[in-house]
């Protein structure tokens, strides 16, 4: 049981760094009333997350077939381990920035030709969160929360632990909630200390900036090595 609940909050702190949700999060923070257009793309992600993660945790398939997906777990570890590890070194030695500079340059030229072409630049979520209205924010929230792989592998760490059912909707409405930390915490600090988060916000924003990429190399290993070792201890 405990090493399915540490499964299931290591996949929420996976899910937690998500780039739909801090772009959104970027966008509404430079918005004219933010703490209403965040409640409303919060209460859009709630309703869909938690929603169809309880309809597909009630529904998952039959026992044997989780059984037979629990053995092979060890082995899914280990590649999974080994794929974090290698993108850890990738992201340490700077061999991925060849393939950055390219991705930049299409992006830049692709931005270009729309600019001149008189066409929207940005995403059409994006852009309807500019539109700065909260019905608007609900409807992103609601679109961009559909359940990711994380969710999915935690839904299924939590069938295998079979809690009962209010345990399982306790953990299903516990993981939606901690996947949207970098929704609430802002959103909170805007209610009881508007100046002091404004001026968090515009720090956290310059460290990225500055230790991102060191910071997502330890992360990387830290994971890397865990899945691996796990993996291992488990297969011996």
């Amino acid at each position: 049981m405990d090493s399915e609940l540490l499964n299931i909050f290591g996949l929420a702190l996976v899910s937690m760094a998500n780039p739909s949700l801090l772009a959104a999060v970027t966008v509404m923070l430079l918005l004219p009333n933010p703490k209403r257009l965040m409640a409303g793309y919060l209460l859009g992600a709630y309703m869909t997350s938690i929603t169809l993660g309880l309809v597909i945790v009630f529904n998952l398939h039959s026992s044997t077939e989780s059984t037979s997906k629990h053995t092979l777990s060890p082995v899914e570890d280990i590649v999974v381990g080994l794929l974090v590890l290698a993108i850890a070194f990738v992201l340490g030695t700077g061999r991925d920035q060849p393939f950055q500079e390219r991705r930049r340059e299409k992006k830049d030229a692709k931005l270009k030709a729309r600019q001149e072409a008189g066409k929207p630049t940005e995403s059409l979520p994006l852009r309807m969160l500019g539109k700065g209205d909260p019905k608007l924010t609900f409807v992103v929230g609601a679109l961009l929360s559909f359940p990711g792989v994380s969710y999915l592998d935690a839904l299924d760490h939590i069938h295998k632990l079979n809690p009962g059912k209010v345990a399982t909707v306790l953990l299903v409405v516990g993981f939606c909630l901690f996947q949207q930390i970098l929704l609430e915490v802002p959103l909170l600090g805007y209610v009881f200390a508007p100046d002091r988060t404004q001026a968090t916000v515009a720090r956290f924003r310059a460290w990225m900036s500055r230790k991102g990429r060191p910071a997502a190399v330890i992360g990387a290993t830290v994971i890397g090595v865990w899945l691996l070792a796990r993996g291992l201890i488990t297969l011996l």
